[in-house]
């Protein structure tokens, strides 16, 4: 067996065993096989695609290239929820904590800001103290006694996957289903949860526009992660425009407070309950999603959410005098708004233009090594369907630099389409897949 062999079989479009996609995978992963031939392994993907069953063998390979997580300690069923990235969505800051107060055990390892979309990992970062980088011991240890953690992924976690997404980063080949699948999942595989729900974003501001491919991937990661032993399910949410008012590293945290104790803007809340009560349904907590709702809804109406997710911070490290002050939070020195030009009804919020825009103020990060300034961002005062007059603030801008400020108000001005008939806004959620 060699890469050449693997890679013609490929290129002519035949299907590959698990063995020879092992192969592939650890000879890059350990140096062996190189760069060069990788690539033109990616680009026969690319091109001929994957079946179901050799996407399952690169997403196993993948998982075993490197440290898997054993949550065998925790004896309940351990869940986990990935969103594959939108503008404003904060939603596991508000979700992880909410499903850990129902009994149901959250081990989630997130990511960090790469393009127009945030990254959980920053946001919790700007609570002073918050720590991230947690040991397999620590992780281990704060699901078993708080009942959730969240913390990034370790080194020594799919290797291969760091690999290879830098290769299909240069290769042109990052959009091929199969190997965002395999990516995604490999590291959810890795993390031990017994269950996985998918949040997967269509529209504007998502990596998936359209709902057809959006539909597509959800699927396939979900027979992949059901050939692998794990509990799943998939919600098809819309990101034309951005998920509640706040997008921005500090911003999205108050909004989450605010959520988390009993208020915050209807659209995240609604999102939490829905992907939470797939959670607690795969966790055999609740039978179906009106009991499921019913138990989320208490909790957050009780205050039994809030005391988890302090709970959770200050187990990392984090100072929650921040959360229960808002207030303490640093602000953004520099500050402009985006106002309408006419009366009428906003008819269109470019989620993609509001989260490119608050790239470019500071909030995220263009490439790996970029720093991220947390007080940065965009703070929307209407949404789709919303009247809005003449004058009234659309949006308000937050940086601490003239020149980004000037250039992200540039990016945000054509975000906003305002007409004189009131538009519906777009459906939160499109699908349920279970």
């Amino acid at each position: 067996m060699t890469a050449v062999e693997i890679i013609a079989k490929k290129r002519d479009g035949l299907t590959l065993s698990p063995d020879e996609i092992s192969f592939m995978v650890q000879g890059f992963t350990n140096g062996k096989i190189p760069d060069y031939q990788v690539s033109a392994f990616l680009m026969a993907v690319y091109l001929k695609e994957m079946n179901k069953e050799e996407t399952l063998a690169l997403t196993e390979a993948m998982a075993d290239s490197g440290r898997r997580l054993d949550l065998g300690s925790v004896p309940e069923i351990k869940v986990d929820k990935h969103s594959t990235g939108g503008v404003g969505d904060k939603t596991t800051i508000v979700l992880a904590p909410l499903v850990a107060a129902a009994g149901v055990p959250v081990a989630k390892i997130s990511g960090r800001a790469l393009g127009h979309t945030g990254g959980t990992l920053d946001k919790l970062e700007s609570i002073p103290g918050m720590r991230l980088e947690l040991s397999w011991h620590e992780f281990l240890n704060q699901v078993r006694t708080v009942g959730v953690a969240v913390a990034a992924q370790s080194e020594d976690m799919v290797p291969a996957d760091k690999k290879l997404y830098a290769l299909r980063d240069a290769t042109a080949t990052v959009a091929s289903t199969s190997l965002i699948a395999s990516s995604v999942m490999s590291k959810k595989i890795a993390a031990g949860a017994d269950a996985i729900v998918l949040d997967i974003k269509t529209g504007a501001g998502a990596f998936m526009v359209g709902l057809q491919e959006s539909l597509k991937l959800a699927g396939l990661m979900m027979e992949i992660g059901r050939g692998l032993g794990r509990k799943m399910a998939a919600v098809i949410s819309d990101m034309d425009q951005p998920l509640g008012y706040a997008v921005g590293n500090t911003l999205e945290v108050i909004e989450a407070t605010e959520t988390l104790r009993g208020g915050g803007p209807p659209d995240l809340k609604e999102l939490c309950l829905v992907l939470g009560s797939q959670m607690l349904k795969l966790a055999g907590v609740a039978k179906d999603d009106q009991e499921a709702e019913k138990i989320l809804s208490k909790l957050l109406a009780s205050g039994a959410a809030w005391k988890k997710f302090l709970e959770m911070v200050k187990h990392q490290g984090g100072d929650t005098a921040y959360l229960i002050n808002t207030e303490l939070f640093p602000k953004a020195s520099l500050n402009s708004e985006i106002l309408a030009q006419e009366d009428g009804f906003l008819l269109k919020v470019n989620a993609r233009r509001i989260g490119e825009a608050s790239l470019v103020l500071g909030a995220g990060r263009q490439t790996k090594e970029d720093k991220i300034d947390s007080t940065a961002g965009v703070v929307l005062n209407k949404k789709i369907g919303d009247k809005v007059e003449k004058g009234e603030v659309l949006a308000a801008l937050h940086s601490n630099n003239e020149d980004k400020l000037k250039k992200g108000k540039g990016i945000l001005e054509p975000a906003f389409s305002i007409g004189a008939e009131r538009a519906a806004p777009p459906p939160l959620i499109h699908r349920i897949l279970e």
